[in-house]
């Protein structure tokens, strides 16, 4: 999420170059034999549940081995049948699980395995469902003259790709952006699904995609991702630090927000430069306890489940991931799932680390910036098959 809000300078994994994958021993992962994969195995477990149930040909992402091994979710079924079996909490049987139905693979690009670790969490913030006194800012659900465009239904090399906007007699032109949302151009009194007493919880929990709105009669209300206006993201702690309002070293979402509560006067005009906008829906049917959904649709778990870009990683794929915490600045080292997805998160040496709900989780994701390593977990081939090139017989 920090690279959201400050477009840091990514590593080479920005760059078209493919990945790489090199197979690598599990006695050869930091931490592995003293990890805890037990968590994580909830996680993916979680993911099968939903990739179980998938046509065998669903894309899910990957490229190159990790398409081939990994990419549909045919490829899982035979993991995703043996997890459920695993005893829960188990760290000694979740290790002797991954080491036998997968292989792990060191991904790198253009010759680095140097990856960027950014944190996200979600929001909780003070709303309520009617317009009155401190609560004054909408949080909007999607509008109905915002369309879609398959892109690649006209060009073939744009196949994947979408554009956004709206129609203006036989013409689609992009959507308003934030400026023109926030001064008029919606009915904001048919869209608003709630509305928040800080105009910065509404901008931050955009940046996050997902929250919590504490009402006032007690209860909480969760919001989702909708969708988005489709202008491009702008990155605000980019901008402060380019007015030289915050110091290049000292990005971080409390330093961005502690600035905009300071300078209410000019704090709006700061949010306006980036024109992106996020809408959402809310989420009745989600469990108190449960995490936000994520791009395969289920929960996410704070600590192991991680957002990357898939045209690399396939969603549902184990992951270990080699870091640093972001507060104490201790070794962190431990199996992660991708499960979602994010705008800043493109190359394959990228990660987006989910830290959990509230207070607490906003700290450790706001810092978290660190360098790291990633392996990802491929499904070993069937019994019969041959194997892929580049893939050892045994770890």
């Amino acid at each position: 999420m920090l690279s959201l809000l400050a477009g840091c300078t990514l590593p080479q994994g920005t760059s078209t170059a493919p990945a790489s994958w090199e197979p690598v021993a599990f006695s050869s992962l930091p931490g592995w034999n003293a990890g805890h994969p037990a968590e994580a195995l909830t996680a993916f477990v979680a993911s099968c549940q939903r990739i179980q149930y998938f046509p065998p040909d669903q894309a899910l992402g990957g490229s190159g081995l990790a398409l081939q091994l990994g990419g549909k979710a045919g490829l899982w079924q035979a993991s995703c049948g043996a997890a459920k079996a695993v005893p829960s909490g188990d760290d000694g049987a979740a290790r002797a699980f991954f080491e036998s139905y997968f292989q792990p693979y060191l991904v790198t690009q253009s010759g680095s395995s140097t990856a960027k670790i950014t944190g996200y969490y979600e929001p909780e913030v003070q709303g309520s469902t009617d317009r009155g006194g401190q609560y004054q800012t909408p949080l909007l659900s999607l509008p109905p003259d915002l369309v879609t465009v398959d892109l690649g239904a006209f060009d073939p090399d744009k196949t994947g790709k979408t554009g956004i906007g709206r129609l203006d007699g036989r013409k689609v032109v992009p959507y308003y952006d934030r400026f023109q949302i926030e001064n008029g151009a919606l009915d904001t009194s048919a869209l608003a699904i709630a509305w928040l007493a800080d105009p910065v919880d509404a901008f931050f929990l955009q940046i996050e995609g997902s929250g919590r709105i504490d009402l006032p009669d007690g209860s909480v209300m969760r919001v989702t991702y909708a969708g988005k206006n489709g202008r491009p993201y702008v990155p605000i702690g980019r901008v402060m630090v380019e007015q030289h309002l915050l110091a290049a070293n000292d990005v971080t979402e409390q330093s961005i927000r502690a600035w905009l509560e300071a300078h209410p006067d000019r704090a709006k005009a700061i949010m306006d430069a980036n024109p992106s906008y996020v809408f959402f829906q809310t989420a009745p049917n989600l469990a108190a306890a449960a995490g936000p959904p994520g791009a395969l649709g289920v929960s996410l778990t704070p600590g192991h489940s991680v957002a990357v870009d898939r045209r690399y990683l396939p969603l549902g794929a184990p992951v270990w991931l080699t870091t640093t915490d972001p507060v104490t600045h201790a070794a962190l080292d431990r199996m992660v799932v991708a499960q979602d997805l994010g705008s800043a998160i493109t190359g394959p040496l990228r990660a987006d680390l989910f830290f959990g709900t509230g207070a607490k989780a906003s700290v450790s994701a706001g810092a978290m910036n660190a360098a790291g390593t990633l392996y990802v977990l491929l499904p070993r081939p069937a019994a019969g098959s041959a194997p892929a090139a580049g893939t050892p017989p045994t770890s």
